[in-house]
């Protein structure tokens, strides 16, 4: 029985030597279909480049929270700010090409109705975490007016969180994919993998894949480069700490920062 193999990868951040590192392991698995969860922007120093290259690898991309709000032609940044920073370092047509690709992405596998979007079913900007009640978790297989009709999903995978995890509740499953560019608690770039057939009788299969890659290598390109939040990124990429909690100088939250 041939089973199919989807990578999906979620929130590189901009960080093009993490994005590498995971496309590498990628194509050493043998596996050709990338699936991209959003939030290619951002916090990184290399977002152009990030979008270059998903836009090339990637047979599915899908919007994220960031992709959406930062090259928004109608919000001005302040001057000299790291918004600005960031949206600047895109060209003109990746800010269009990030504000208009899908909100979500509808597949079959192993007879499972498979939907994938970046943060909820209801907007890039509503975050559901890792530690949600019962009501939060089934609304991320409700059909909203951003998914639009048909069959309710009976997997659902989103990124936006960094923090992977996989839940199976009220017939259903949810995973995170996790972040590729900024993963937080454990550093390490994640991504996961969906294995499966086209008959409904063929095995389903979830894997989670860490990959190391040189953190300093990339925190040294974005010194080069002059981003913005250095200090914020190394936290993040080198230590798994959120940069809005290191900033303010707060103890990690579990699940949460």
């Amino acid at each position: 029985m041939h089973l199919e193999r989807i990578a999906l990868i979620s929130d590189v951040h901009g960080n093009l030597t993490a994005l590498e590192a995971v496309l590498a392991d990628i194509e050493s698995r043998g596996i050709t279909r990338i699936f991209n969860l959003g939030d290619y922007v951002g916090k990184g120093p290399r977002g152009q480049a990030v979008v270059d290259r998903c836009r090339e690898v990637c047979e599915v991309n899908i919007v994220g929270n960031w992709d959406d709000f930062l090259p928004d032609p109608d919000r001005e940044w302040p001057a000299g700010g790291s918004m600005l920073w960031w949206q600047q370092e895109l060209r003109d047509d990746q800010r269009v090409w990030l504000r208009n690709l899908p909100f979500s992405h509808d597949f079959q596998l192993s007879g499972r109705r498979i939907r994938i979007f970046h943060a909820s079913a209801t907007s890039v900007h509503t975050r559901v975490h890792f530690d949600h009640d019962a009501t939060a978790y089934r609304s991320l297989f409700e059909n909203t007016p951003a998914t639009g009709d048909g069959p309710v999903p009976d997997v659902v995978a989103y990124g936006d969180i960094h923090d992977a995890y996989y839940e199976v509740d009220f017939g259903r499953t949810l995973i995170n994919a996790g972040s590729v560019g900024n993963s937080l608690q454990d550093p390490t770039p994640v991504y996961t993998i969906l294995e499966g057939g086209a008959d409904a009788t063929a095995p389903f299969g979830i894997q989670f894949v860490r990959v190391p890659y040189d953190a300093q290598a990339e925190l040294a390109a974005a010194r080069e480069l002059g981003a913005p939040e250095l200090d914020g990124y190394e936290a993040e990429i080198i230590h798994g700490i959120y940069r809005g909690t290191f900033y303010a100088g707060r103890t990690p939250s579990y699940h949460r920062d």
